[in-house]
This record gives structure tokens, sequence and C-alpha cells, in this order.
């Protein structure tokens, strides 16, 4: 069964930065785009952004400029620097497939997800 684990979440400052971390097991990470997605207070998840093995990271317009993702295929994991934050990046942040992916193959089950707050 796959595992998602998200970590690195916290109460911030706005212009704050923060790296979240989620480690994949129980799959053949190398093979699936993975996303970050997010869901802000009273907000439906939404997409983030995502990476395809070897390919460019894809990012909504919202948070482009302003954050990173990227994946290290030996960790099986996937990262997402957030720079330059706004009270308005406040949610609860998940990685899973690709929504495309998703379905096609399915989701994963979601992990617990790791919070952020923006907050002066």
């Amino acid at each position: 069964q796959v595992q998602l684990v998200e970590s690195g979440g916290g109460l911030v400052q706005p212009g704050g930065s923060l790296r979240l971390s989620c480690a994949v097991s129980g799959t053949s990470f190398m093979i699936y785009t993975m996303a970050w997605y997010r869901q802000g207070p009273g907000k439906q998840r939404e997409l983030v952004a995502f990476i395809a093995n070897g390919g460019t990271p894809y990012y909504q317009d919202l948070v482009k400029g302003r954050f990173t993702m990227s994946r290290d295929n030996a960790k099986n994991s996937v990262y997402l620097q957030m720079d330059s934050l706004k009270p308005e990046d406040t949610a609860v942040y998940y990685c899973n497939k690709e929504s495309r992916q998703a379905l096609i193959t399915g989701w994963w089950n979601w992990g617990q997800g790791t919070r952020v707050t923006v907050s002066s």
C-alpha cells in the first residue's frame, strides 16, 4: 500500500519561507508525475504544482515565481520550496499523483498533509 508522508509545515510571517517534503513509499515512484495540492480554510483542494520524472515543473499562476518544486527519485521524495509567502498561502499541503494520472490509475490514499500558516 502506498504511503504519503508530508512534513515541513509551520507558522511563518508574510514574506517568509518554508520547505515542504513528501516521502512516498510502497510504489515505483519514478514512473509517476508527482504533484503538490493544498486546501485552504473553507476552500476546495487545489493543484499547486506538479513535476514529471525528468520534466520541467508546472506551477499554478498564484504561486509561479515564488514556489519551486523538485523531486529526488533516489529518496522517493518530492519537495516544495515556498518563498515570499503570503497569508493566502495558508492551507494544508498534500502530495499525490498529478490529477490526470490519478483519473486513469486512481488516487493514492491521501496523507495527513502538512499545515502552513502565514500570519504576522
